[in-house]
């Protein structure tokens, strides 16, 4: 008997997913910050200061979701929230230098984790791995734009 699509794509990559995350989330727990903290400090890392909208379009998290998690990375200093120049209903989101150096601190310990987690598997398969991700992605970012326009979003 063949194993459904479902079982073996959508239930092992949520099964991955939650493994990933709780693994994770153990490595962070001693830096006091959650795998969605993690997400958002290492986009802001990468940018300057940028919208919350932009912020949560980079991050993958929706409005309410990243406004938490904001809440909680402004009161442990690692991110500010500063007037926006050319709107001043509106503000804009930076890293701090505490967040900055924690990244600094962060970022090559989960890289030695993700060495751990991906281990005997090949440069090779990795690359194939991340294609295939990739590929998901688009498909259902495509089925997602199919939705919006058939319920006029």
């Amino acid at each position: 008997m063949n194993m459904s699509m479902d079982k073996a794509i959508g239930s092992a990559s949520v099964r991955l997913s939650k493994k990933l995350t709780r693994i994770i989330n153990h490595h962070l727990k001693n830096y006091h910050i959650t795998t969605e903290q993690w997400s958002v400090l290492r986009t802001l890392n990468e940018s300057d200061k940028i919208s919350q909208k932009e912020l949560s379009i980079r991050s993958d998290k929706d409005q309410a979701t990243l406004t938490k998690i904001l809440d909680l990375l402004v009161k442990q200093e690692n991110v500010e929230r500063v007037p926006n120049p050319q709107d001043r209903r509106s503000f804009l989101v930076e890293i701090t230098p505490n967040g900055a150096h924690l990244v600094e601190e962060v970022a090559p310990y989960l890289e030695k984790v993700y060495v751990e987690i991906t281990n005997g598997i090949g440069p090779d398969n990795l690359d194939i791995f991340r294609e295939v991700l990739s590929k998901l992605e688009d498909n259902i970012a495509g089925l997602q734009e199919e939705n919006n326009q058939k319920e006029g979003i």
